[in-house]
């Protein structure tokens, strides 16, 4: 049991963490539940499937701490990021990819490697014996999810994630809307018109409003709780913090310029993201919704341009499960009561696809490390992946722990000037400092 490492899920933690570690010379079976059981959220029994966004946000590894976590990645030569990076769609200065062919090609080539299997069955007990990874992500199953209530003695936190939809391109107005990435950001014409742009007037904007505020949501089952994190708010609960709130979020003007009527300043813009390589799907940016699925038609065809829009999502809401890390977990990502198993991906408390797969690269190299007799440095907190390991297993407050994105405020200060103006010379000094931290760390990693 102890030659072979035992990964529990196939999403992008348990997906990276696998070919880590068969890269290294160790044997690998990845217990994947999908298709046999499914989730709500799952459409296909393919290993890294994309659920919520196509995107894995910013690629700047100099000024954003995400696009330092994909840089720390591919020098690692992830699986995640090197796939992504041939999957590839424009989209300003964000890494989006075409979800449903970067999902095959992860699964096609976990099951091509020789030292990789794939097994079916669902897992449904902790494991006592031989070195395990727990990757179940937020959709962890029932049986398992109570396993680990009864062995940590405490309950499972839990938020809500919700779901954007996905709009066929061919349907959208583009008399009305427009293609223009933020800024004009990106070094290519395609990348300059990576987004589809919706302007709306004061008036437009807030009867719009008016009306998601007034739309027919998802009611909750009892027992549950609608904890939302913040990076992933529902627009009406967005709207319920404040008519203004949407517009200094997911709709704000900023940046664009109508390409119909350059003079005309938009009060607020809803922004399209292309969603596969086709250029046929275009998903919208930051409508995670809980409203029913009627409710939805309605509403968001009051988008300027989107009123004749045919969808191929509607948005949804799901449960997102996680575990107490800084209390559970020690500096090896193991679990405290029973070494032997390891936790990555969401389920730690980490957000987001970037962060997921990155905690699933760290727990499988250091699953190999112990399995070969040997003992790694702890990465350096100065590191993208050092500053998020950090933070989960114990830099974070047990009583207030809550998912959390990587983000340059988890890293070590460093001396640089303070102010909106010395950002730009203070993320550089982060990036820098991490990458020749990182660099040296994984050269006896």
């Amino acid at each position: 049991m102890d030659k072979i490492l035992h990964i529990v899920g196939g999403g992008m933690a348990g997906s990276e963490a696998a070919w880590q570690a068969a890269n290294a010379g160790i044997r690998v079976v990845i217990h994947e539940m999908r298709p046999s059981v499914g989730t709500f959220a799952h459409r296909t029994g393919n290993l890294a499937e994309m659920v919520c966004s196509n995107s894995f946000r910013s690629d700047d590894d100099e000024q954003n701490a995400v696009g330092l976590l994909h840089w720390e990645m591919r020098q690692a030569n992830g699986l995640i990021m090197e796939t992504a990076g041939r999957h590839r769609l424009p989209a300003g200065g964000a890494l989006a990819v075409d979800r449903d062919p970067f999902s095959q090609d992860i699964t096609d080539r976990l099951r091509a490697h020789p030292l990789i299997e794939v097994s079916g069955e669902e897992v449904t007990e902790l494991p006592d014996q031989g070195q395990w990874i727990i990757a179940t992500g937020p959709l962890t199953s029932g049986k398992l999810a109570e396993a680990i209530r009864a062995e940590t003695g405490a309950d499972s936190l839990a938020f809500f994630d919700a779901i954007a939809p996905i709009v066929y391109a061919e349907s959208i107005d583009m008399s009305v809307a427009w293609k223009q990435s933020r800024y004009d950001k990106g070094e290519t014409e395609a990348e300059r018109t990576a987004y589809i742009n919706c302007p709306m007037t004061r008036e437009q904007y807030e009867a719009f409003i008016d009306a998601l505020l007034e739309a027919d949501k998802t009611v909750f089952h009892e027992g549950e709780t609608a904890g939302y994190f913040d990076g992933c708010l529902p627009i009406e609960v967005m709207a319920e913090r404040g008519r203004e709130t949407l517009r200094h979020g997911p709709m704000k003007p900023v940046g664009l310029t109508n390409a119909h009527n350059p003079t005309e300043k938009a009060y607020a813009v809803v922004q399209l993201r292309q969603d596969n390589a086709l250029g046929t799907l275009y998903n919208i940016v930051g409508f995670q919704t809980k409203m029913k699925y009627g409710a939805q038609t309605n509403v968001f065809k009051m988008i300027p341009g989107l009123h004749d829009a045919s969808f191929a999502r509607l948005g949804g809401i799901h449960r997102n499960t996680f575990i107490n890390s800084p209390t559970l977990l020690d500096g090896q990502m193991r679990l405290k009561s029973r070494p032997n198993i390891r936790f990555a991906g969401q389920i730690t408390g980490v957000e987001g696809y970037v962060e997921s797969s990155a905690m699933g690269l760290l727990a499988a190299r250091l699953a190999v490390a112990e399995m070969q007799g040997r003992e790694l440095a702890p990465v350096p907190q100065t590191t993208a992946m050092g500053a998020l390991v950090t933070h989960i297993t114990g830099g974070a407050d047990a009583k207030s722990f809550q998912p959390m994105n990587v983000n340059f405020g988890l890293f070590p200060p460093i001396d640089a000037k303070g102010g909106r103006r010395g950002r730009a010379t203070r993320y550089k000094a982060y990036t820098d400092r991490a990458k020749a931290d990182w660099l040296a760390w994984l050269e006896q990693a």
